[in-house]
């Protein structure tokens, strides 16, 4: 669940939004007024009004008048506007200072029989042209005025760049809560003091502790980081101030730093309230690591001035900052020490137990079939953070509907964990003997990693593509492990390399197919060699100097100080242990060649082959064969 979030003032917005409209509104009503004004006398002549039709000659008019055809006249200046008997009404038009009393008498017409009156215009020619002038100078005024006030309010907006931008959400607007977030144990009581700081503060005053000014929330993606900050605002019902990194960034120097200042100054005026500044890499990477950005920087002011308001002159008291980042390595030394972030709360990757509960949470109004078995399915999914596992549930709540089903079970929960981490399948299309050497990639890294002692059983192999590979063969972990031996890792660098003996066995070939697999082996055996120092080089780290700070921070980047002749040494020894590697697999492969065949078979007629099924082919996995001794080899083919 989200928290509901608000505008810094809905009311006035609204207002402000209704005052814009109105204006417009105006403006519009002025515009048509002008414009049917302008057209006033081309629309009276469309519609007859004025026209030649209706005007008579003077002559006429008089005949009219003298055969009483006639029953009103009015005089406006030289016009004689002429009321019929029968209603219609018709203009005839004398001369300029002729008098209609003459006019009668000299057509022997008797004025006193005649009704007629005299329009004076004088008054209302005097208001139509004081109103053609006034009204332009108005219209003229209200423009300039309106462009003025334009020009004020993009000057105001320029300034409003050094605003925050936060998001703000108000006391009691937050709905997620602790009992929505899950796996990660250990850091929500972390957190939960921090709520009962905030909560409770006379508590710890009392007895002389501070609160804690900021907390750092560090993992990697997916594992609960701004879950676990909406919760705390949720819990501890208080304001809250959300922003991202790079929201604190733009084009304008000095923009960062004004908007630290502006969104701190918020958050005290409504303390106690809580900071979420998510991303915070991106403005809180180490000063001057590549050695050539100087002090005036933008993202270094930016970083000061949170470094100033965390943790300066002025008191910054009941106004707790949190922050998320992924990329804890990067972030600078004085932004870690205490009096800023004081607790740094490093989130994983749930274990079985946090992956049941995320799974609980996210299963909520889905509705599954009575074959789902939980426990199984976080064995299943052992490295997925709790986003992959919301997502999976999601995919498979799609992937049921659109097969209609009425509910959701575990056939659908296996394809979308396959999505989730490989990709929608593809039916590409590959010819015979493409697929039989995919096949017998994937039976080769099956058959190595069933018969290897210290390999957990397989899952799950196909031919089918997903993403950019052909096939896959899922081996989970069967348990959430913390430490790896150099004996597994060999292990696995065997497994890695069972596709490769495979194809070389068989076709007596080489392809591309193992590029993949030859990277993550070779990048394992490196790793042995330079950084957990399993080799006969000895315990040294032969990569670039991490040692300082929590997180791994160096002021200045580290080069490879390894010299020419060691690397040649480090070389030799990955390429040992991927030799290694190889000759145990082919070992394998040979000594288990007509299993092989049968898995190869199996794929290429069923495209993909569980656990039960692979076990029935080539038995229960027992304690299997170990690696052995590691010991400069050459590979030899058969």
């Amino acid at each position: 669940m989200k928290p509901k979030e608000e505008k810094k003032d809905p009311k006035k917005s609204t207002k402000k939004q209704v005052t814009v409209k109105m204006k417009i509104n105006i403006w519009t009503v002025i515009f048509s007024i002008l414009l049917v004004l302008f057209f006033l006398p081309s629309i009276f002549s469309l519609l007859g009004i004025g026209s030649t039709d209706l005007k008579v000659d003077l002559s006429s008019a008089l005949n009219d008048l003298k055969n009483e055809k006639i029953e009103k006249v009015s005089i406006e200046k030289n016009n004689l506007i002429l009321t019929y008997k029968d209603k219609t009404t018709k203009l005839a038009s004398k001369e300029e200072g002729q008098s209609f009393t003459d006019l009668l008498v000299a057509s022997d017409i008797d004025p006193n029989k005649l009704q007629f009156t005299v329009v004076d215009q004088t008054l209302a020619k005097a208001m139509a042209e004081v109103v053609s002038i006034v009204l332009p100078i108005i219209l003229l005024g209200g423009l300039f005025f309106y462009m003025m006030k334009s020009q004020t309010r993009g000057a105001q907006d320029i300034f409003s760049f050094g605003k925050s931008k936060a998001k703000i959400f108000a006391k009691g607007k937050q709905d997620t809560t602790f009992a929505d977030v899950a796996g990660v144990d250990e850091a929500k009581k972390e957190l939960v003091e921090v709520v009962d700081f905030l909560k409770n503060p006379e508590k710890y005053k009392k007895i002389g502790a501070r609160t804690p000014k900021g907390v750092l929330l560090f993992g990697p993606s997916g594992v609960g980081k701004t879950m676990l900050a909406k919760a705390v605002a949720g819990e501890a019902n208080v304001p809250f101030f959300s922003m991202a990194g790079s929201e604190f960034m733009e084009m304008l120097v000095g923009i960062g730093a004004s908007r630290v200042r502006d969104l701190f100054a918020q958050a005290k005026a409504q303390a106690p309230s809580i900071i979420f500044i998510d991303e915070i890499d991106a403005i809180g990477r180490q000063r001057g690591r590549s050695g050539l950005v100087g002090g005036h920087d933008e993202r270094e002011q930016t970083l000061n001035q949170i470094l100033v308001e965390m943790d300066g002159f002025t008191p910054n008291e009941s106004v707790i900052v949190l922050a998320a980042t992924n990329r804890g390595d990067l972030l600078d030394p004085a932004l870690l020490r205490p009096g800023r972030f004081d607790r740094r709360v490093t989130l994983d990757m749930p274990d079985k137990e946090g992956r049941q509960a995320i799974l609980a949470i996210h299963s909520k109004g889905k509705t599954f079939g009575k074959d789902i078995n939980w426990a199984r399915i976080a064995d299943r999914t052992v490295g997925f953070s709790g986003a992959d596992l919301e997502n999976m549930l999601n995919e498979a709540a799609i992937g049921a509907a659109r097969l209609n089903k009425p509910e959701i079970d575990m056939t659908d929960i296996e394809e979308s964990a396959t999505k989730v981490k490989l990709g929608p399948a593809k039916k590409r299309l590959q010819s015979a003997e493409d697929k039989k050497i995919t096949a017998y990639h994937e039976a080769g890294h099956a058959i190595v990693t069933h018969f290897t002692k210290g390999m957990d059983p397989v899952h799950r192999i196909s031919i089918v593509a997903r993403g950019m590979s052909l096939g896959h063969t899922l081996i989970p972990p069967a348990a959430d492990r913390t430490h790896d031996t150099k004996t597994r890792l060999l292990d696995q660098i065997t497994a890695m390399l069972g596709g490769r003996a495979a194809e070389e066995f068989v076709f007596n070939e080489m392809t591309s197919g193992a590029s993949n697999d030859i990277a993550n082996a070779t990048r394992i055996a490196r790793a042995m060699v330079i950084e957990w120092g399993m080799s006969s080089l000895g315990p040294v780290n032969y990569g670039p100097d991490t040692s300082s700070g929590e997180f791994g921070q160096t002021d200045w980047y580290q080069e490879n100080a390894v010299s020419p002749a060691m690397q040649e040494k480090i070389d030799n020894e990955v390429r040992k242990i991927m030799e290694h590697g190889l000759l145990e697999a082919e070992k394998l492969i040979k000594k288990y060649k007509s299993k092989l065949d049968l898995v190869a078979k199996e794929l290429l007629e069923k495209e993909t082959v569980d656990k039960d099924q692979f076990e029935r082919i080539v038995g229960k996995k027992q304690n299997g064969e170990g690696v052995g001794i590691l010991k400069e080899v050459t590979p030899q083919k058969s």
